[in-house]
């Protein structure tokens, strides 16, 4: 064939409906933007200089490759949030963990296959308190020729919450551990990188513009980096349809709430009056400790709204709305049909119970002399100098043990009262799971110090939510709850202050990977730890091998 008739032939093939998967390229560069916002003026961290950053477009079976080419004085890594990139954990992302840093004018190519997963999820920096500002969306379609189980939106829009801080964050985090104290608050909540009109400084804020009778997917991200927030529109019920780009039975709502690092699809029907209503992102807060108070505000507009139109108000959540939040929590349910069944493993394998705390260690560089950390069964978790998945592809000795503790070296009364030695044990502990091992973890919230919702992530998996209550888990009552037949399929679940989540999930992903907290000042503190899942038989259950250009340390 000529090169010229092959050429249409390959352009034509692409856009035939017989093509199941495409490979999708992009770049990141990684580049400093200056900004006024709250009425002063600050120079950050981006990616194309956008923020939030682009959305990554791709369908059920693409291969996305994305080059990050590193244009700022900190070192860099991208986690691409909730990818599970199966036998492939060079790309997913986190910091010594997976992989070294990008260095200061260095690239990497980030290749990976987006299998059996379809929704909303994230990308962010995964490297010190970066993600503040370099993160964005991640919208994987269905596969050609499949629908989605909801009526079709008309249109779809993203929509991104996030912090603001007028300081640098980074010079905002050096702060917080030279001082061994908490760090200070983000100054505002954003929408899409506005913050609104903010007492003592008038900002445009983001507005959503919508046409009457027709019907909007919302893809909303909480890429926070410590708060749990509330959305809500005035005058508008909000039908919940995922959760994490997993499918739920649909619900309506007219408040969303959701923690850091996770995602919600929402159907929104513009069924009210022509005019202008208020989009309020507020903060979720039952615990004694400090917080952003400031109320991110948008509006969402009627085509032919005339100009300047009175707006239709809110009534904001309570700030310490429990109730709210546990009522939607306990209404995600998985879908649990034939096309999207609910395999939530019924044996379990390895049986873990991790203690959630806060302590105090010495610290001889802190002007306090103590700092604060937190742990997972008394370990604060210390990241090494080279990345724990390499070290385990190559056997590298001294890196890691793998000895992280099953359970809390003592049994004490989780919510009440607290021990009064709250120092921890520093370590590089990891756990080890057999390749299709069955795992259930119980996280157990405590009041040491000060008790908090916890979000945590885990790398590589989904999982199902079984259980969730509040005090101390009852290991011989709560088990004979937990829902086995449609639990809620996620990557991130929000520990209730002063409560427990049970999770479960199967070990069918070989390589290193992280869970930690998403609450990104709880992560600095030492809330993390690391699975190493080994392979199993043959090259199709076993880690890829590094690619070439893997950064080094």
């Amino acid at each position: 064939m000529e090169p010229r008739l092959l050429t249409i032939f390959l352009v034509a093939l692409s856009f035939s409906p017989f093509v199941q998967s495409l490979v999708r390229h992009y770049k990141f560069s990684v580049v400093l933007k200056n900004t006024t916002k709250l009425c002063s003026t600050k120079s950050f961290v981006t990616v194309n200089g956008q923020f939030p950053g682009p959305t990554l477009y791709a369908r059920e079976d693409d291969t996305v490759i994305v080059r990050v080419t590193n244009h700022v004085k900190y070192n860099i890594t991208i986690h691409w949030h909730g990818i599970k990139q199966f036998r492939n954990g060079w790309s997913d992302g986190p910091a010594f963990v997976t992989q070294c840093p990008i260095q200061p004018g260095q690239s990497f190519v980030y290749n990976f296959t987006i299998a059996g997963q379809r929704g909303t999820l994230l990308w962010h920096a995964h490297i010190t308190w970066l993600r503040a500002t370099v993160h964005g969306g991640i919208v994987i379609l269905p596969k050609r020729g499949l629908s989605y189980p909801f009526p079709k939106p008309d249109k779809e829009k993203i929509i991104v919450l996030s912090e603001w801080w007028k300081s640098d964050v980074e010079a905002v985090l050096n702060q917080a551990e030279n001082s061994g104290l908490p760090p200070n608050i983000s100054d505002a909540h954003t929408i899409n990188g506005r913050t609104g009109p903010v007492p003592g400084c008038t900002s445009q804020g983001y507005t959503l513009h919508v046409e009457s009778g027709k019907t909007y997917l919302l893809r909303i991200i909480n890429a926070a980096l410590n708060d749990e927030l509330f959305f809500k529109i005035a005058g508008h019920k909000l039908t919940v349809v995922e959760a994490d780009a997993s499918y739920v039975k649909p619900f309506e709502r007219d408040t969303i709430f959701m923690s850091p690092g996770q995602t919600t699809n929402v159907l929104l029907t513009a069924n009210q009056g022509v005019g202008k209503y208020l989009i309020a992102v507020t903060p979720f807060m039952d615990a004694p400790i400090g917080f952003d108070n400031v109320t991110a505000i948008a509006t969402l507009r009627y085509k032919g709204t005339p100009p300047y139109p009175k707006t239709t108000l809110i009534t904001i959540p309570a700030l310490n709305a429990t109730p709210l939040t546990t009522g939607f929590v306990d209404s995600l349910r998985s879908l649990n049909s034939k096309e999207y069944p609910a395999r939530v493993p019924l044996t379990i394998d390895h049986s873990l119970f991790f203690a959630i705390t806060v302590g105090v260690n010495p610290c001889d560089t802190c002007l306090s002399g103590t700092k604060l950390v937190s742990a997972i069964n008394n370990i604060t978790f210390l990241l090494p100098t080279t990345s724990l998945l390499e070290a385990h592809y190559y056997n590298m000795k001294g890196v890691f043990t793998d000895d992280f503790p099953a359970k809390p070296p003592i049994v004490f009364n989780y919510t009440g009262t607290q021990p009064t030695n709250i120092q921890t044990n520093n370590g590089t502990r990891l756990y080890r799971l057999s390749f299709n091992s069955t795992v259930q973890i119980i996280l157990q919230g405590t009041a040491m110090i000060a008790p908090e919702n916890h979000p945590f992530h885990l790398h590589g998996y989904n999982f199902f939510v079984v259980g969730q209550g509040l005090g101390n888990f009852d290991p011989e009552k709560d088990p004979l709850s937990f829902n086995l037949v449609d639990p809620v399929e996620r990557n991130t679940i929000g520990v209730p202050n002063g409560g427990w989540a049970a999770i479960r999930f199967r070990a069918n992903n070989p390589g290193v990977w992280f869970l930690h907290c998403h609450l990104e000042v709880h992560t600095t503190w030492g809330l993390k730890m690391a699975f190493i899942v080994d392979n199993g038989n043959g090259p199709h259950e076993s880690s890829l091998p590094p690619p070439y250009d893997l950064p080094k340390c």
